[in-house]
């Protein structure tokens, strides 16, 4: 693995929303490193600064971290293909088989709603004047 495709493994798997710092980076990149390898500073400095020049990276302040186009560019490449649509084949028309249905008619019986019952008129007042 490169270490430009260590840096973006490891800016992807920190997933900090300002940006991962330097130092965070390297220590990831340190831990999923195969014991027999050794590390290069200067080689996975100039990878993060030819990220930046590439606009892969962006810095801000001691952090780094995607730039709006590489997110861009990784949605689209991770996005799966459609392959090129392939003239259908031409199939034999298959003969129309007739097929008899069976319909159940089921007397169908109109619910009545039951008839509600009027309310009792209230008596007016009667005002009695003095």
């Amino acid at each position: 693995m490169s270490y430009k495709a260590g840096i973006i493994k490891a800016i992807d798997e920190l997933k900090d929303r300002s940006g991962s710092s330097l130092i965070s980076i390297k220590k990831h990149m340190q831990a999923g490193m195969p014991s027999d390898k050794k590390w290069l500073n200067a080689t996975f400095l100039s990878a993060l600064k030819s990220g930046v020049t590439a606009g892969d990276f962006i810095k801000v302040k001691n952090s780094y971290k995607f730039s709006p186009e590489f997110k861009k560019k990784r949605a689209d490449d991770l996005k799966p293909k459609k392959p090129k649509k392939v003239a259908p084949k031409k199939v034999a028309p298959k003969k129309a088989t007739t097929k008899k249905t069976t319909t159940k008619k089921t007397a169908t019986k109109k619910k009545t709603a039951p008839k509600k019952k009027a309310a009792p008129k209230k008596k007016a007042a009667t005002k009695k004047t003095s």
